[in-house]
């Protein structure tokens, strides 16, 4: 299966400036001070948004998910791109 992505493995990204995030009953959620918009990153988004404190490889994001969550790797890698590409078209992360 070809995937079209804007984010690819080779890729690094980090969290962007400017977000106030909490925690809300053991999920994260934000407030976007840029785009006056408030996201709910789920349980396993809190996660990704945490290990991308500082500048991450998505394959080093994608072998700590498969290290902690029963998953096959493909589909971490999938699941991980795609919630990735929303998180830098919301402009709350970036690209390296």
């Amino acid at each position: 299966m070809v995937i079209n992505t804007i984010i690819s493995l080779k890729d690094t990204v980090v969290q962007g400036e400017g977000n106030i995030v909490s925690d809300m009953g053991g999920e994260k959620v934000m407030l976007s001070v840029k785009n006056g918009k408030y996201y709910n990153l789920g349980d396993i988004g809190g996660e990704i948004w945490e290990l991308i404190q500082s500048p991450t490889s998505i394959t080093k994001l994608v072998n700590m998910l498969t290290a902690s969550y029963e998953v096959e790797e493909s589909e971490c890698l999938q699941q991980v791109l795609s919630y990735l590409e929303h998180l830098l078209n919301e402009g709350l992360i970036e690209k390296r």
